[in-house]
């Protein structure tokens, strides 16, 4: 019991201090291009997505700069269409994991992995935050346009941090939603994906860095 303890000090100092080195992260999912500007969506077109019906990639020389982030689009039509209403194309909850929101968490952003529901733009992590989220959209979308008030102005690795001490009420562990939808998907497989790692994905990297870079799946590469 004694030794349990001392690992579990030695582990939320190590994350503390961890923290501490890495900062407690931007309040949206962006990453920085070659001048130092945060962008989303890894410098894809959010209008795309609505005009479209699929991920494109932006650029530089369409962009429309926010409080705290950046978008790049295909085309200066796109870019004239957000800026007269950018609250109707943004993605939802900073950009980050639509499935990791609905628990209060910022972490994780593949602008390949998306859906467009009631008119709105969500973002996922991964296949598997993809995935979790169908199971319920309108349960994940409730629980987390209540919580995202209360979180969308904090740095994502601080939050989630926060979020994985102290959980929500309704909070469901990875086993409870793979088991759910096993049991409504009958002789599927559920997604085989690798996600990183937790200290990978809190601190040694920025949101979308897998799809980025290519980890288990094609790299996006990061904005230039």
């Amino acid at each position: 019991m004694l030794r349990r303890g001392f690992r579990t000090l030695w582990a939320a100092l190590y994350c503390a201090g961890m923290l501490v080195l890495a900062g407690c992260g931007t309040p949206y999912a962006t990453v920085d291009d070659a001048e130092g500007e945060p962008v989303m969506l890894l410098g894809h077109d959010p209008v795309a997505y609505f005009t479209e019906g699929r991920p494109v990639r932006g650029s530089a020389r369409h962009k429309v700069s926010l409080p705290g982030r950046t978008y790049y689009f295909a085309n200066a039509e796109h870019a004239d269409r957000f800026r007269r209403a950018p609250e109707t194309f943004e993605p939802q909850y900073g950009g980050f994991c639509a499935s990791g929101a609905a628990f209060a968490v910022k972490l994780g952003s593949d602008p390949t992995a998306w859906q467009i529901e009631r008119g709105r733009l969500f973002i996922f992590g991964d296949v598997i935050g993809q995935t979790a989220w169908r199971l319920d959209p309108a349960w994940n979308i409730a629980h987390a346009d209540a919580l995202w008030p209360d979180i969308r102005d904090r740095g994502w690795r601080g939050q989630s941090l926060r979020a994985y001490a102290h959980k929500v009420p309704h909070y469901l562990t990875g086993a409870q939603i793979r088991a759910e939808w096993e049991r409504r998907h009958p002789g599927r497989a559920w997604p085989a994906y690798d996600p990183g790692g937790m200290i990978t994905n809190l601190f040694l990297k920025p949101p979308g860095w897998r799809a980025a870079e290519g980890f288990g799946q094609p790299a996006l590469g990061y904005p230039r």
